[in-house]
């Protein structure tokens, strides 16, 4: 435990932050697997919407420095990648 003043606050501040950034993730994984259901699902309209969203909270929390900001880059290309991917298969062939 903590024997100072600063050390004290310094265990606050970062108990602080270790809250904020579990719920910060747990949030972004939540809309990561809403947008993962979307794909699935038949809605393309509702699919980019959800990817959209979900591009704006990964830059989000890449700003805010939840997470790495190439990793926001990375999920966003990963994301964006299924969704092309669903709506070709979901496409009709062209004949």
């Amino acid at each position: 435990m903590p024997h100072t003043a600063s050390a004290w606050k310094r265990l606050r501040k970062s108990e602080k932050r270790r809250r904020q950034n579990r719920a910060a993730a747990k949030k972004l994984k939540g809309q990561r697997k809403e947008v993962a259901a979307a794909i699935i699902g038949t809605d393309a309209t509702k699919s980019a919407t959800e990817v959209k969203s979900t591009q704006a909270m990964l830059d989000r929390a890449a700003t805010k420095g939840y997470i790495h900001k190439n990793k926001a880059a990375r999920l966003k290309s990963r994301l964006v990648k299924r969704l092309r991917a669903a709506a070709t298969k979901t496409a009709p062939a062209a004949k």
